[in-house]
């Protein structure tokens, strides 16, 4: 299985996810639930080191690319990992 197939897979169940938490309890529900425990805080700063490290993959593959890295970059800190999700749904590489 190719990359492109992986975040296919990955990215069309995650989406549904996303919108039926978001309508249960809106975008700022999703922080507010892991605010209120330090496990919650855990998997906050968990989400955040690993977007980070993946950005640090995405922003050059981006520039590799031709494509503006910022556009990936601001997707992924609003929405975690459906950024680097869709750049590689998104992705024209022979490597993907």
């Amino acid at each position: 299985m190719n990359r492109k197939t992986l975040a296919i897979a990955l990215l069309i169940p995650f989406l549904v996810l996303t919108a039926y938490t978001i309508q249960q309890v809106g975008y700022i529900g999703i922080f507010d639930y892991q605010l209120h425990s330090p496990a919650g805080w855990q998997v906050i700063v968990d989400l955040v080191i690993a977007c980070v490290l993946v950005l640090t993959w995405l922003i050059p593959e981006a520039k590799r690319e031709g494509r503006n890295p910022w556009t990936w970059v601001v997707i992924t800190v609003f929405a975690g990992s459906i950024g680097p999700l869709l750049y590689l749904v998104t992705s024209k590489s022979k490597r993907t």
